[in-house]
């Protein structure tokens, strides 16, 4: 998606249309963003402008729910503090949130192992029961059995590799797996390195909750093997506490499973093909070395 940007000047001009008081800030361009390009507004703020088909749904989830999550959890995240609505100069609905001050791990990975407990304490407070008005999602939070199809199609981006069968084998194990009978929970649903943000090498924030929903909290859990340094999972599992021996498995197959994805995306990107992020198949290969250790 980084191939169509919208330009500064049409920020600015929404911004002094429906939140003046905020439209003489500081403006700067800030790289990353998939749904959403985003810029930094002042010191504290940020701006997300949708960009694909789906974005504009995905902001007005985030613009509902991270205001009422937002106080429970232990780690900075971007709250919507003000709302665009649709206008003249822009069809959509965009937002104006609180800036999570960090690099995210996709450029600066996290490396510290007390980051473990760290992000075992964020999945904690975020995974109580959620409403039954809760949103959900075709492909977080479900049982890994419906998600076949994406792991054999992630399965040909390392065809010929070591890890292939270690891959296979945790993957069965997960389906395998007794299914999740909890009520579902909280879920933020995409927990991989562009989506958290480090300082001083552990865990400082987490963002893009586009993909919040409800369901098994082994899809979050996943990011044991995702976002941690060798070695962590297992503190990790002990700070979290409540995870069963089945639902490790599961979450070990869907690390696997986000592992395969993002070396997909990694090597459209090493091959110049839109929606590619080149960055994101050395975190792949990393995340599935982990898991299949």
């Amino acid at each position: 998606m980084d191939e169509f940007r919208f330009e500064q000047e049409l920020v600015r001009a929404l911004l002094r249309q429906q939140h003046p008081d905020l439209a003489e800030l500081e403006l700067r361009d800030v790289d990353g963003g998939w749904d959403n390009q985003q810029w930094r507004l002042g010191p504290d703020l940020g701006v997300r402008l949708p960009r694909t088909e789906r974005a504009p749904g995905l902001l007005r989830l985030e613009q509902k729910w991270l205001p009422v999550l937002a106080d429970r959890l232990p780690l900075p995240i971007p709250v919507p503090v003000r709302v665009g609505e649709p206008s003249a100069l822009f069809e959509h609905t965009w937002t104006i949130t609180r800036w999570v001050e960090g690099e995210p791990a996709d450029h600066a990975p996290i490396s510290r192992h007390d980051a473990a407990e760290v992000l075992a304490g964020f999945l904690k407070a975020l995974h109580r029961d959620a409403p039954a008005e809760a949103p959900v999602n075709p492909a977080r939070g479900i049982p890994l059995a419906a998600m076949r199809d994406g792991f054999d199609q992630g399965l040909e981006f390392i065809d010929g590799d070591a890890d292939v069968e270690a891959a296979r084998e945790i993957w069965e194990k997960a389906v395998a797996a007794p299914v999740w009978h909890g009520a579902p929970v909280w879920l933020h649903g995409d927990l991989h390195p562009a989506n958290v943000i480090v300082r001083e090498g552990t865990l400082s924030g987490v963002i893009d909750f586009g993909e919040l929903c409800a369901g098994d909290p082994a899809t979050d859990l996943s990011a044991a093997w995702i976002l941690l340094p060798q070695g962590a999972a297992s503190r990790f599992f002990d700070a979290y506490e409540v995870a069963d021996e089945a639902t490790v498995a599961r979450a070990r197959g869907w690390a696997v499973l986000r592992a395969l994805h993002l070396i997909g995306i990694g090597r459209k990107g090493r091959l110049g093909l839109p929606g590619g992020k080149p960055a994101w198949e050395p975190a792949g290969r990393a995340a599935l070395e982990r898991a299949s250790a």
